[in-house]
């Protein structure tokens, strides 16, 4: 436990050691003046419901703060951060876990933790170093910032702009703060719940316990946006589990007049020899080897004043002898870059197989209503076929700066480990963010 919070600490006595500094860069009062408290207020009810009778009906509630605290630039770009994170299900989650719906906090009753505490430098529009417990936003290793907390990376993240419009980034995480866990771990979700008291939930546990620690992850990447087009280049080493490449273009016509058409490509490839589920004989849809896998899409559409329709469509290729058949290995969940994906459905889940997906959003009432609705098929080796339909609305009132309420409802038919059967999902959040 020493070790694993050593990081914390040092950065903790960063704060302490930087106060000296602080009062010689500039007066104590505009110091404190310039810097900045920020945060949000969550409250979440997710239910799940399944036509199949041998599957269990969940539901879960909780209430969630996160406060920010960034100060002021001194000494010519130095930055110091820390964010708190809490979140408690106040008595609603009973007593029997088989009924939680566990992926929105666990089954503990609260979670507190140091989310965030790191040290940046900055030049504008040209710099960005930071070291510590921190956010990051990336394809395949991001927050996932869809239930009651962010998950976070501890580790080294560097940002370039040598030419407006282009990023180069570059970092090194060394352990990761999951959804439902309140400290920073050496593993990921292909380890077990509780690993190293570790409580991991939402989990593709295929690893035995006693399987060695997750060396973390090395990644680079490369974005350019233009006016009408967007493109990028990803590379990631989850040590000992996958290499992965991943490139996206998106390019949108201006037409001059209120239409934009619009299309994007994606292809993602995946390799490991001699991987950690090859050392532990690990079984992904009764599949085993080495990692490789094949993904790639593509998205059509057209944006109009206010909102957009677009066809998306994703295939992940077969790969026999393959660790899951040519499943995709993403240690830390992200699947979302993936066009097809929606809130019950994704290729990660479901493994090798192809997608289909059709949505539009528009905003209403003086573009305080955000409706989103779509459509989506699934055709898959492992998991069979599955169809979905879903509705998002998000209620932005402006008499509230910051207030957002948001409900979100799909309803899937078909998929095997429904045993054929209907599954109804619910997501309701009010935020307040200040």
């Amino acid at each position: 436990m020493l070790q694993k919070n050593r990081y914390s600490i040092i950065m903790g006595a960063c704060y302490i050691f930087a106060i000296p500094s602080f009062a010689q860069a500039e007066a104590p009062k505009n110091f404190i003046q310039k810097s900045g408290i920020s945060g949000t207020i969550r409250s979440c009810y997710f239910s799940k419901l399944y036509g199949a009778a041998a599957e269990n009906n969940m539901d879960a509630y909780a209430l969630a703060g996160i406060l920010n605290v960034k100060t002021a630039p001194f000494l010519g770009g130095f930055i110091l951060g820390a964010s708190f994170f809490t979140t408690n299900d106040l008595g609603t989650h009973g007593n029997n876990p088989k009924h939680v719906d566990t992926t929105l906090m666990g089954i503990a009753s609260s979670i507190n933790a140091l989310g965030q505490v790191y040290i940046q430098y900055v030049r504008p529009h040209r710099l960005l170093i930071r070291i510590g417990n921190q956010m990051i936003n990336t394809p395949w290793m991001g927050p996932r910032d869809s239930r009651m907390l962010p998950q976070t990376f501890q580790g080294i993240f560097a940002r370039f702009t040598p030419v407006s419009g282009l990023n180069l980034e570059a970092m090194r995480i060394f352990r990761w703060k999951s959804r439902t866990s309140g400290d920073y771990y050496k593993d990921n979700l292909y380890y077990d719940t509780n690993y190293y008291n570790d409580p991991l939930y939402d989990v593709t546990a295929v690893l035995p316990k006693n399987a060695g620690e997750f060396q973390g992850t090395l990644a680079f990447g490369a974005t350019y946006k233009a006016r009408n087009a967007n493109v990028q280049a990803w590379y990631y080493n989850f040590y000992q589990f996958a290499q992965l490449f991943y490139g996206s273009a998106a390019y949108t016509l201006k037409t001059g007049a209120e239409f934009f058409p619009f299309a994007a490509v994606q292809y993602m490839r995946e390799w490991q020899v001699n991987s950690v589920f090859q050392k532990y004989d690990a079984k992904l849809f009764g599949q085993s080897g080495d990692v490789s896998a094949t993904l790639w899409g593509g998205k059509v559409g057209v944006k109009i004043p206010g909102g957009k329709l677009f066809v998306a469509y994703n295939a992940l290729t077969p790969h026999a002898g393959s660790f899951g058949g040519g499943a995709i290995i993403s240690p830390y969940g992200n699947y979302k870059a993936t066009y097809s994906s929606f809130i019950t459905d994704n290729l990660l889940a479901f493994g090798p197989g192809h997608a289909w997906r059709v949505a539009a959003s528009y905003r209403l009432c003086q573009r305080q209503i955000i409706l989103m609705v779509g459509y989506v098929h699934f055709n898959t080796n492992y998991e069979g076929k599955t169809h979905g339909v879903y509705l998002d609305m998000t209620y932005v009132p402006k008499v509230l700066k910051g207030f957002t309420v948001r409900d979100q409802v799909a309803i899937d038919n078909g998929l095997q480990a429904y045993a054929g059967r209907s599954f109804i999902y619910n997501r309701m959040m009010l935020q307040y963010a200040f």
